[in-house]
């Protein structure tokens, strides 16, 4: 069920961007509905064994580790430079990075928000895409679009060829080799990675 003109008839209607928690009650409400007319469970599409979308239990754990940062004392957010390099690329909000996204970029808590779910369709568009019809459940999903959010790598990646193949286990082992930068590994990227492969192994029953 393609939710996407829902929400932005809402959004018009509104004359603002949705915020998550609406957008989460939103697809509660659409999921029950969508019960009520169709034998497949939530967050599945009616001819595909693979989630098309991330779940509230995704998304919180990307906000967790991507963070709204730079909150300035009057409640917008400004961009930042990337910590490796003292510039490019910049970022702001939950992540986001791209064009028009540089030194002085400033934007509102609900841009961001919005930011994050557009990202965040196009992210498990490509996850889905790449998954084709591999048994797939919805902690696994939501772990492999964080992972896909964070590397830009689910196409290439390993443990998504190992994944495809249906071995979970050698899968989930696979997290812990994108945990490097500069040929270190750093921490931030470690927890982010043991947080995944959890949520990705609570799947493997």
């Amino acid at each position: 069920m393609n939710r996407k003109p829902i929400f932005d008839t809402l959004r018009r209607i509104l004359g603002r961007p949705l915020r998550q928690g609406e957008v989460a009650r939103l697809d509660g409400a659409l999921d029950i509905s969508h019960q009520d007319s169709a034998p497949c469970a939530p967050g599945y599409d009616e001819t595909h064994d693979t989630p098309r979308r991330i779940s509230p239990r995704g998304i919180a754990l990307i906000k967790q580790f991507e963070g709204c940062a730079k909150l300035r004392r009057d409640g917008r957010v400004e961009a930042y430079p990337d910590p490796g390099t003292g510039g490019d690329p910049w970022t702001i909000g939950w992540g986001a990075t791209g064009v028009g996204i540089g030194p002085g970029t400033v934007w509102t808590r609900d841009a961001c928000d919005a930011r994050l779910e557009a990202d965040l369709e196009r992210y498990a568009d490509d996850v889905a895409r790449a998954l084709g019809d591999a048994r797939t459940s919805q902690a696994q999903f939501d772990a492999l679009v964080s992972f896909h959010y964070n590397t830009g790598a689910i196409a290439k990646a390993t443990l998504t060829r190992k994944h495809r193949i249906g071995d979970f286990a050698g899968a989930a082992r696979e997290f812990d080799r994108w945990c490097y930068a500069g040929g270190r590994v750093m921490r931030g990227l470690a927890r982010r990675r043991t947080a995944e492969a959890k949520l990705y192994r609570s799947a493997d029953g």
